[in-house]
């Protein structure tokens, strides 16, 4: 596989490029590349540029906190780059929320313990659905994060539709 000029590698070879989540998610699965990546560069439009995948290539992962009669869920959504997830139409009426916006950044990081910009569908807690866009499900290898800002995963759009708790539907505004 070669998206981009990134120098790809089973993600079970090099766990030290995954965050510790990750590295245990992706134990044993085939077909989980990971490659390297300058950590200034984790952001979506400079790594696309820097490395040469297209944006249609790349997904963002975002983690909402949804709120209904005091209590809060967590959930991910997985959009790709060139797209947005309706967080306040689509994804709050499939969670059943009054109030939905994007986790704080303190919880994302300490409740996946993952990087703030490298979070990731691959390794979040036990229970929390993973709603995967359409475009994502469908893609044959999209480039994600690796649960740190360091490096990069490619995997199947199908590989992530079929998740633990993932739900295909129809994200993007």
């Amino acid at each position: 596989m070669a998206i981009g000029t990134l120098e790809w590698a089973k993600a079970g070879e090099r766990p030290d490029l995954l965050a510790e989540p990750v590295a245990r998610a992706t134990a044993g699965l085939d077909g989980v590349l990971v490659a390297p990546i300058d950590p200034e560069l984790a952001d979506t439009a400079a790594f696309c540029e820097r490395y040469g995948v297209a944006l249609s290539e790349s997904a963002n992962c975002v983690i909402v906190a949804a709120k209904r009669a005091g209590e809060v869920r967590y959930a991910a959504c997985l959009v790709l780059a060139t797209t947005r997830a309706d967080v306040n139409g689509v994804v709050r009426r499939h969670l059943d929320a009054r109030k939905i916006s994007f986790a704080p950044q303190d919880d994302a990081v300490g409740l996946t313990g993952m990087e703030y910009g490298g979070i990731t569908p691959l390794g979040l807690p036990a229970g929390w659905p993973v709603l995967v866009d359409e475009a994502v499900a469908a893609h044959p290898e999209v480039v994600i994060g690796s649960g740190v800002r360091r490096s990069k995963l490619a995997v199947a759009g199908s590989l992530l539709a079929g998740l633990e708790n993932a739900e295909v539907l129809r994200l993007a505004s």
